[in-house]
C-alpha cells in the first residue's frame, strides 16, 4: 500500500470536483477547492474520520467494496479506478460482465434525477448506487454482501423483501426474477455468480426449483407495479430501464403519472426523505 500516493490521488480528485459534478447543490461561497472531505464520504457511505485518515496518509488498507465506492464516489474512470486500487495495495477488478464499476457518464444521469427514485442495478439485480429517493422508498441496499447482495437471492429466501409488493402480484414478480436469471447466466455462463446462484436457490426454495424448470428467459426492459409503503401506502409507478451498452448494468427509474396521487406522495417523499414519518 502506497499511502503517499494514495493520499495525493484522493486529494486531488476531491480537488477537482465540483458539488454540481456530483449532483449535489453548489451552495454559498466555498473556501475549499473542490469537495469537501465530509461529501466524498458521504458519497462512498463511509465516515468522515475514515476518509481524513486516508488523505493524511493514516489510514488501515480499504477493503476492495470501499475502493470501489470511492471510485463511484470520485467519479473515476476504468484507468483512474484500477490505479486507485493499485495504490491501496489490492489487485485491480477483473474486467468482465459483471463489473461493479459504474461508468462516469451514468453517474451524472443518476446525479440529475432528484424527483424520482433511480438505482443502478448489475446483471444479477444487484445494487450499485441509489439516489437519496430510492434510498427512501426501498431502504438502503447496498450494505448486502454475498448472494444477498442479488435481489434475486433476496426474493427467495428473505420474506421480508416481498413485503412492498401486493399478494396477488408476487407470482408474477417471482416468475420475472427467474426470468431474469436465466438470461444472466446465458450471458454469463454456468461457472459465473449467476451459475452459484442457480445452484443455490434450487436446493433452497421449493418455488425457486418449480419456476426454473419453465425455461423462461427475458429480461424487463419497462413495468408497471404497485408498491406498498409502510408510510405511504400503495404506489402506482412505472418503471424505465436504460441499460448500459454492454447491458451489464442498468439505471432503474421509477416514475409516477402527472397529477396522480402517487406523484403527490412521491413528493412528500422527496421532501421528507428517509427520515421517520411522523405517526397519523
Amino acid at each position: 500500500m502506497d499511502r503517499a500516493a494514495l493520499a495525493d490521488f484522493l486529494h486531488r480528485h476531491r480537488a477537482g470536483l465540483r458539488p454540481g459534478d456530483v449532483g449535489l447543490p453548489d451552495g454559498p461561497r466555498r473556501r475549499t477547492a473542490g469537495l469537501r472531505r465530509e461529501e466524498v464520504a458521504a458519497l462512498a457511505v463511509m465516515s468522515t474520520d475514515y476518509y481524513t485518515r486516508l488523505e493524511q496518509q493514516r489510514g488501515p488498507q480499504p477493503s476492495e467494496q470501499m475502493l470501489a465506492s470511492l471510485a463511484r464516489a470520485l467519479r473515476l474512470g476504468s484507468e483512474e479506478r484500477d490505479y486507485l486500487f493499485r495504490c491501496a495495495g489490492r489487485n485491480a477488478p477483473a474486467s468482465g460482465p459483471v463489473s461493479e464499476h459504474v461508468t462516469p457518464a451514468l453517474l451524472r444521469v443518476l446525479d440529475r434525477l432528484h424527483d424520482s427514485p433511480a438505482l443502478i442495478l448489475t446483471v444479477l439485480g444487484e445494487t450499485l448506487v441509489q439516489n437519496d429517493m430510492a434510498r427512501a422508498l426501498f431502504g438502503d441496499h447496498t450494505h448486502h454482501t454475498g448472494l444477498a447482495r442479488s435481489e434475486v437471492f433476496r426474493w427467495f429466501t428473505d420474506p421480508d423483501a416481498r413485503r412492498m409488493y401486493p399478494p396477488d402480484d408476487r407470482p408474477r414478480q417471482s416468475r420475472a426474477q427467474v426470468a431474469t436469471l436465466r438470461a444472466a447466466l446465458a450471458m454469463l455462463g454456468p461457472r459465473s455468480r449467476a451459475g452459484e446462484l442457480v445452484e443455490v436457490l434450487s436446493e433452497r426454495s421449493p418455488e425457486f426449483a418449480a419456476l426454473w424448470e419453465l425455461h423462461e428467459v427475458g429480461r424487463r426492459f419497462a413495468d408497471h407495479k404497485t408498491l406498498l409503503h409502510p408510510e405511504l401506502g400503495e404506489l402506482e409507478v412505472d418503471c424505465q430501464a436504460l441499460f448500459t451498452e454492454d447491458r451489464s448494468q442498468a439505471l432503474l427509474v421509477l416514475t409516477a403519472a402527472p397529477r396522480s396521487e402517487t406523484g403527490r406522495r412521491l413528493e412528500l417523499l422527496r421532501v421528507i426523505g428517509s427520515e421517520q414519518f411522523s405517526a397519523g
